[in-house]
C-alpha cells in the first residue's frame, strides 16, 4: 500500500467514520450530515429520561456495545421464519422475530455502533427496510421496516425464564416449505410464505387454505379459525 494511502487510512481510523464509504457500513459519531438524521427518529432516538420510558425488558448484543430497553411487555406478534435468507444471515435453521412499534425501543448505548445491510440490494447504507447489527461483534439486532421493527428475542435478558418464554411465545411458522428442521405437533400454524399472505399448510405441506390475492387478513383469519376448529 502506498505511504500516502496508509497515512490517510490511519487518519480516518483515528478520527472516526469521516469517510462517507466507511459511514455507510457503520453509523459513526457525526450528526451534522443529512444521512445522520436517523439518530433523531424512532427507533434510534435516545430518550432524554428513563423516567418517561417504562422499562419492561432489556437487551443487547454479544459484546455489550449495543444495549436497549423495551417498553412493551409483549410483542405485537412473535414468529418463526424459515426463509433461506434468514437461515443464511443468522447462520441458523430459522429466525425467531418479535414485532414491536418503533416507539417501543430505547437504545441506551451504542446507537452509533450499528451497521446496516439490505439483503435485497446487497447495500450497506441506512435505508428502509434493512437489517441492523452491531458493527463490532456483528450480532444481529433487529430488522427495521418502514413502520415496525423485528427484534430477536434471544438478545433479551430473561428470555430463558418462564415469564420470558410466555411473553415472546411464537404463534406461527413462515416459509415452512424452506425449513431445514421439522416442527410437528407444536400447535403453531404454518404458512408457505408470509403469514396471512400465503397458503396455510399442514406439517406435510398439504394446502389447508389456498391464498388468493383478493383475500383480506380478516377473511384469511376467519377461514383459518374454521380449519383449525375442524382439526381439533
Amino acid at each position: 500500500m502506498p505511504a500516502n494511502q496508509k497515512e490517510n487510512g490511519e487518519k480516518e481510523h483515528k478520527t472516526g467514520n469521516i469517510n462517507p464509504s466507511a459511514h455507510q457500513y457503520q453509523a459513526g459519531d457525526s450528526t451534522d450530515r443529512p444521512e445522520d438524521q436517523w439518530k433523531y427518529r424512532e427507533p434510534y432516538r435516545i430518550h432524554e429520561s428513563n423516567e418517561t420510558f417504562p422499562v419492561k425488558w432489556r437487551g443487547g448484543c454479544h459484546c455489550g456495545k449495543v444495549k436497549y430497553q423495551l417498553s412493551r411487555e409483549k410483542p405485537l406478534a412473535s414468529k418463526y421464519c424459515h426463509c433461506t435468507t434468514c437461515q443464511r444471515l443468522h447462520g441458523s435453521p430459522f429466525q425467531w422475530a418479535a414485532i414491536f412499534h418503533k416507539k417501543d425501543i430505547n437504545f441506551t448505548h451504542g446507537h452509533h455502533e450499528l451497521g446496516w445491510y439490505d439483503p435485497s440490494n446487497f447495500d450497506i447504507s441506512h435505508h428502509l427496510p434493512c437489517k441492523v447489527s452491531c458493527a463490532f461483534c456483528r450480532t444481529p439486532i433487529m430488522d427495521e421496516g418502514r413502520n415496525m421493527i423485528l427484534l430477536f428475542p434471544t438478545l433479551i435478558e430473561g428470555i430463558n425464564t418462564k415469564e420470558g418464554r410466555e411473553a415472546f411465545a411464537p404463534t406461527c411458522h413462515m416459509f415452512y416449505p424452506q425449513r431445514v428442521v421439522d416442527f410437528r405437533k407444536d400447535g403453531l400454524v404454518k404458512w408457505s410464505g408470509l403469514d396471512n399472505m400465503s397458503d396455510l399448510i399442514d406439517e406435510d405441506e398439504n394446502i389447508l387454505i389456498k391464498w388468493e390475492k383478493d383475500m383480506t387478513g380478516e377473511m384469511m383469519d376467519e377461514k383459518k379459525r374454521e380449519v383449525l376448529e375442524m382439526n381439533v
